[in-house]
């Protein structure tokens, strides 16, 4: 499963990201994953800031609510963040 739902409000993400893409943009579930492109390069930790403001605009949430909980170094990662209605209609499309 590509995110965990948490009881208190929140969920887990598992994404894998494609730094250097053309735009920031959802490319879809793979092996139990939410696949991210993002057009920031994976240097410095441009590509991490530039997937929290996409995840923060995408579902209408603060930066400061969602959560590296592990893989900033890496490609795949776990990401924290609250669940709202944004949220919940995203996995609903995505099933």
């Amino acid at each position: 499963m590509w995110y965990d739902i948490k009881e208190e409000g929140s969920m887990d993400l598992f994404v894998s990201v494609r730094p250097n893409s053309g735009k920031n943009a959802f490319a879809g579930i793979y092996d139990n994953t939410l696949k991210i492109y993002i057009k920031a390069p994976a240097i410095d930790g441009a590509a991490n800031k530039e997937l929290i403001k996409f995840l923060s605009k995408s579902f209408k949430i603060p930066k400061s609510k969602i959560l590296f909980l592990s893989g900033e170094t890496s490609k795949r990662k776990r990401i924290r963040l609250p669940i709202n209605e944004k949220v919940e209609e995203f996995i609903d499309a995505e099933q």
